[in-house]
């Protein structure tokens, strides 16, 4: 059974600059917490039990929105300095097995969710180490760029462009042998894509799903964007 995680140990000091005070843990997303709506979404794609770590100065009062959930969900509190080493907690707190993990700054459409999803279960179940959702939609001031193969398997990390122009999301598989690699790594290593950089290194495999579009909450701009962009969907949805 696929095990949900949720990195928000971020400060959000991009959105803060903006005048945005919300953390972005918290920040309204289709009407709830993003946090909130990302909990929601793991669990009514099948994660048997949702993990989030949490930075520690975080406002709670949340968590109310979140208890009754239908499957077990954890908030730990951490004061991490990178992403990868609150991966590495995250992972070595997650229940056994495979990992659905998502950054808590990810927002796409309900139905890339589900297709994401799909692709790391698919990816995960033969073989992969890990499985990266990523897309054509270059939004983010630090990308990550990702070659691949005709196969769709991750070749290499950039953080220049390449061609075709192709990113990281924010949301990955994890085999449940990721855990000690994270742990390792995060002891030596500085950022989430050096991490990548190295299971490519050991030969992977790291498998991709794309889909369209990924916007990433940096910026205020990314806040009305998504705002537009999801209610934009859901009218042509209905």
């Amino acid at each position: 059974m696929m095990q949900g995680l949720i990195l928000a140990g971020g400060r959000g000091a991009r959105l803060a600059a903006d005048g945005v005070d919300t953390p972005k843990a918290l920040v309204e997303v289709a009407g709830q917490p993003q946090i909130v709506h990302l909990v929601d979404t793991l669990v009514d794609m099948g994660c048997a039990s949702v993990t989030c770590m949490v930075r520690d100065d975080v406002p709670g009062g949340w968590e109310r929105a979140i208890a009754a959930t239908d499957v077990p969900v954890t908030v730990l509190r951490c004061h991490t300095p990178s992403a990868l080493h609150t991966l590495a907690l995250g992972l070595s707190a997650a229940r056994p097995g495979p990992v659905f993990c998502t950054l808590v700054d990810t927002v796409m459409a309900a139905t890339d969710w589900r297709r994401v999803y799909r692709g790391v279960a698919d990816g995960l179940a033969t073989g992969a180490l890990a499985v990266l959702a990523v897309t054509p939609f270059v939004d983010d001031e630090r990308p990550v760029y990702v070659t691949r193969d005709a196969a769709g398997l991750a070749l290499a990390f950039s953080d220049t462009p390449v061609t075709p122009a192709l990113v990281t999301g924010g949301v990955y598989g994890f085999a449940f042998e990721c855990a000690l690699l994270a742990a390792a790594a995060a002891l030596k290593l500085p950022r989430l894509r050096d991490f990548l950089r190295l299971l490519v290194q050991r030969g992977g495999p790291v498998a991709t799903v794309e889909v369209p579009r990924i916007i990433d909450l940096d910026h205020k701009r990314d806040l009305d964007a998504a705002a537009a962009w999801l209610g934009a969907v859901e009218s042509t949805a209905s």
